[in-house]
């Protein structure tokens, strides 16, 4: 009896372990990947350390994943985190657990990831193939090759692995979502997850650059007030906006934004309560009781945020510190605690880490990976319509449906 046959599209996270997977099981695997490189997406990720995975139960990691987490309930039982850590020591990757359970090579560089999945399917014998998939070969119904730009490839099976619509520069352009609909699929329109979000606020641009760190953010809906995400941690101002860990985790919580539907709300201070923070004014006023107030925030405040604080103070900016009222410095606590920010949009799609969207769930076989319209096609990572919050969850779901898709493409 011939080995099995596999085609693989799409040299990412999912398609490396894919690719590996079933060729570890005997198949004879040819994975097509039109970048000259596999991995260009790993090798940004985490900011070029690569945040590989949460180091969670499965179902903290169901929890994490708020589009159609359910359906990786199979992928994620027959390939865990925990067993995903084990995966990537077993092939010589040091790993390290860090703040939010987020686990990275000890390296801190992402190659080091692509290394380790390069060597995997090396050893196991996958023939790596530097062209672009265009269509699906089906003959009455059967799926029996992949057509390419420079040659057409026979096989039994096929795994569909090209990623979403972010960041179109690493090869996520879009493709397999074309190969889907060839064979019947209904694509969920994609959109940007785990983005920046833009903001109106002219104050945005002049704080561009200013990293906040050990802040409160909450974002809240203004035509109900009630709150839509809220974080601890760190974020950043940009030219158009807001950026940064919590900023991108928020991101996937909103949906249908439009111009003035939410603002973000800022803690400058979350250690301290309102009377703390008070006292701690008072100290530093009466520290430079005879300075302008506008030079005497230096060790209260970074400093790009001291000109937009003051501005909403409303206070003149030479009054002296020891002229300052008790109302005065209740107003300013209040701006301190809850600076707000307008939100007007999100970025554009190529900038967002993940795409929401994709092949639709449904038409899936979650034990499997396989259509359920199509013999012997089989989707993986982020094609599909799942997506979850920032921490190493995304690049899980991959390598659990990587994982998944490969064994049962290949047994």
């Amino acid at each position: 009896m011939k080995n099995k046959s596999v085609v693989v599209i799409g040299g990412g996270a999912a398609g490396l372990i894919a690719a590996g997977t079933a060729a570890e099981n005997g198949a004879s695997v040819n994975l097509i990947e039109k970048n000259n490189r596999v991995g260009r997406k790993i090798m940004i990720t985490g900011k070029g350390r690569c945040n590989i995975t949460n180091n969670c139960d499965v179902q903290t990691f169901i929890s994490n994943v708020p589009v159609n987490g359910r359906f990786l309930y199979s992928a994620i039982n027959s390939f865990n985190p925990w067993e995903a850590m084990n995966f990537f020591e077993s092939l010589g990757l040091s790993l390290k657990t860090e703040r939010g359970n987020r686990v990275f090579p000890i390296s801190d560089k992402a190659v080091d990831v692509v290394d380790s999945l390069n060597g995997y399917i090396e050893q196991n014998g996958v023939k790596l193939i530097n062209d672009t998939a265009t269509a699906l070969v089906i003959n009455n119904g059967n799926l029996c090759a992949v057509k390419c730009k420079g040659k057409t490839y026979e096989a039994d099976c096929v795994i569909v692995c090209c990623g979403g619509k972010s960041y179109p520069l690493t090869g996520s352009t879009g493709d397999g979502y074309t190969l889907a609909k060839q064979a019947g699929h209904t694509i969920i329109t994609p959109k940007p997850s785990l983005v920046p979000l833009e903001s109106c606020d002219s104050e945005c641009k002049s704080m561009q650059g200013l990293s906040l760190k050990n802040v409160s953010l909450k974002i809240i809906n203004r035509s109900n007030g009630k709150t839509s995400y809220s974080d601890f941690g760190d974020m950043l101002f940009t030219h158009f906006g807001m950026s940064g860990p919590m900023i991108l985790s928020a991101s996937s919580h909103l949906r249908d934004i439009t111009a003035g539907k939410y603002y973000a709300e800022i803690d400058l201070k979350p250690a301290l309560d309102f009377e703390q923070l008070d006292k701690r004014i008072r100290h530093d006023f009466t520290e430079n009781s005879n300075k302008d107030v506008s030079n005497s925030f230096s060790k209260l405040l970074p400093r790009k945020i001291i000109i937009p604080v003051l501005k909403r103070w409303g206070v003149p900016f030479d009054k002296k510190c020891n002229v300052i009222t008790k109302e005065e410095r209740r107003k300013l606590c209040e701006i301190l605690k809850a600076f707000t920010v307008d939100i007007s949009g999100f970025r554009p799609i190529e900038e967002a880490i993940i795409t929401s969207g994709g092949v639709k769930t449904t038409e899936i076989n979650p034990k499997t990976m396989e259509s359920k319209l199509l013999n012997n096609l089989y989707f993986a990572g982020e094609v599909i319509d799942c997506d979850a919050y920032t921490g190493g969850f995304n690049l899980q779901i991959a390598w659990s449906t990587g994982r998944l898709a490969g064994n049962s493409a290949s047994i």
